[in-house]
């Protein structure tokens, strides 16, 4: 068994890691500011891990034409939240009397401090590129259409002040349950998902 603290909730995670892996697996979280108005914006974000695996920062860029930039300078607080695969688990499913339908998810959200830094424009890009291409494709291959629009966006780092997970994956299900489960799931992300956290939840 593990010697790590023990989470409150089956459903938390039960090291910062995990949140980190799993929001370096997800890449586009949802940029929200309250306003008024407010704005959500779907971005890439590049999670930056500190030495325990957790969440450090986020790394990315706005389009400079977005108006939740001015919001974000006059405040630069803002809520990150990744939502993860998800589906509703119906009784049909199982056959234990008495249990009854559910929703399976993962869910990461993080309270941010964003700042801005037009310097790090070609750096977001690339990192971003090589993050998603993994070498089969570089920016330098646009030609001249590269630096006019690369001028078009703003890069930003988000320094996290808070985070939650919550990975309500089948943890509280008996292993005959949760086998009926991921079978009606495979072939899934969300099958995967469940699979690694519970084979890590008993090591």
């Amino acid at each position: 068994m593990s010697d790590r603290p023990q989470p409150i909730s089956p459903f938390d995670p039960a090291h910062p890691s995990e949140v980190g892996a799993f929001v370096s697996d997800q890449i586009l979280g949802l940029v929200t500011t309250s306003g008024p108005p407010a704005h959500v914006t779907p971005l890439p974000l590049l999670a930056q891990l500190d030495a325990e695996g957790g969440v450090a920062e986020f790394f990315g860029h706005f389009g400079r034409s977005n108006p939740q930039i001015e919001a974000l300078q006059a405040d630069p607080r803002a809520l990150v939240i990744f939502m993860g695969p998800h589906a509703y688990v119906p009784t049909a499913w199982v056959s234990p009397t008495g249990w009854a339908p559910t929703w399976n998810y993962a869910l990461a959200y993080f309270e941010v401090e964003v700042r801005f830094d037009a310097g790090e424009n070609d750096r977001a890009l690339a990192e971003l590129v090589e993050t998603m291409e993994q070498g089969r494709w570089t920016p330098d291959r646009m030609g001249a259409r590269y630096e006019p629009l690369a001028q078009r966006i703003l890069a930003f780092r988000a320094r996290v002040i808070r985070q939650v997970g919550k990975f309500k994956l089948g943890q509280d299900e008996t292993p005959e349950t949760f086998e009926k489960i991921l079978q009606r799931l495979s072939p899934s992300p969300l099958a995967q998902l469940m699979r690694q956290t519970r084979e890590g939840s008993d090591t």
